[in-house]
């Protein structure tokens, strides 16, 4: 069974201290939804609300439309998959899995029935018997997602259940996790601050800031299309360019930054006039280098290439533009060939005005 979350102006003071304010965000039954943000902006605390763990200050949560008002941990239709896993050490596999049905007072044969049931969901089938000790990380992180399936709820919470493990584990338990969402059907609610696992694995992200919630959409959108300068300089890398709006057309503003005048879609909720600060961001892999004329773009800035650097898939090319030396960088997809030799004297850089976006002067995540 599946359940629909709604998260409705939902705020969570401590004393003097507000750690989520207002937060309203409604999580369809059967997705993969995530609350991405840097460590403090309370998504870990809006995660514990919708648990039981802490009561809002103000505000209702509603799962499958009945409202969690008053209700604690275990009153309700949730599982949570904690950090650091918790599980029993001196209890096989299979007792961990289905302790929460040995407190229900189900028998051993039913228990292990369905132990075995869920080894088989999570690729570990014939694992019972084994102490979790025994397991590598992603086999135990599969074991507590198991154990809190067992207790069959309609939504299941986890919280940066990956963060312990290294790069390469993550990123094959960030399929693993996926497919085990989509083959149980329930509704999964992550918290992460990593922008890999949110955006590979969610059907919709909400960015939070400072306790709030920036943007719900999905990756792609909030990768393409961001809507304040906070979720452009969170999500994925960027390259900004501070400025003053000098025009608006179209859907388009012209945008005088201390490079030159540049041209960009308009993006955000709040409009952008002619005066107003803000900012240009165009993502690394969106910009063009040459040595020579550039065509076919709306912008082209003269820059000193200052150093790069070789990351596999990519290159990284670190660039200065203009007299005001502003810092940029472009990516390069390797295939096998080099860049060429360093560029020591003046090239081209080059970018549509389609693939950067002009949006309203605001926080940036690395402030």
């Amino acid at each position: 069974m599946k359940a629909a979350v709604e998260v409705d102006g939902v705020t969570v003071r401590f004393g003097n201290f507000t750690a989520v304010r207002d937060v309203r965000v409604d999580i369809a039954a059967g997705t993969f939804f995530s609350f991405l943000g840097p460590s403090g902006c309370g998504k870990t605390t809006l995660l514990r609300a919708i648990s039981g763990f802490v009561q809002p200050s103000a505000g209702e949560i509603r799962i499958g439309g009945r409202s969690m008002a008053g209700l604690g941990p275990n009153k309700r239709p949730t599982a949570l998959v904690f950090q650091n896993l918790a599980l029993f050490p001196l209890m096989t596999v299979a007792e961990n899995i289905a302790f929460s049905l040995a407190v229900r007072g189900v028998g051993r044969a039913a228990r292990r029935k369905r132990a075995d049931e869920l080894l088989e969901l999570i690729a570990l089938p014939g694992q019972g018997d084994r102490m979790c000790h025994e397991l590598s990380g992603g086999q135990r992180q599969r074991v507590a997602i198991a154990r809190a399936l067992a207790a069959e709820p309609e939504v299941l919470l986890l919280d940066e259940p990956l963060s312990a493990l290294d790069l390469k584990l993550r990123q094959h338990m960030r399929t693993e996790l996926r497919a085990i969402q989509q083959r149980v059907g329930i509704t999964f609610i992550y918290i992460t601050h990593d922008q890999g696992e949110a955006l590979t694995m969610s059907d919709q992200v909400a960015v939070m800031r400072e306790g709030a919630v920036e943007q719900v959409a999905s990756g792609k959108a909030l990768y393409d299309e961001p809507a304040s300068a906070f979720v452009a300089s969170f999500v994925g890398e960027n390259n900004v360019l501070r400025g003053q709006v000098s025009a608006v057309d179209g859907g388009r503003a012209t945008v005088a930054t201390e490079v030159g005048p540049l041209v960009a879609a308009c993006g955000g909720d709040v409009p952008l006039r002619s005066g107003d600060d803000a900012c240009v961001f165009v993502r690394p892999e969106a910009l063009q280098l040459a040595a020579g004329q550039l065509s076919g773009v709306e912008n082209v800035l003269k820059a000193v290439e200052t150093a790069r650097e070789f990351e596999g898939r990519f290159w990284h090319v670190f660039l200065e533009a203009g007299a005001s030396r502003t810092p940029l960088t472009a990516a390069r997809l390797h295939v096998g060939a080099s860049l060429g030799a360093d560029a020591n004297g003046e090239i081209r850089v080059g970018f549509a005005a389609d693939r950067a976006v002009a949006l309203p002067a605001g926080p940036l995540a690395a402030e």
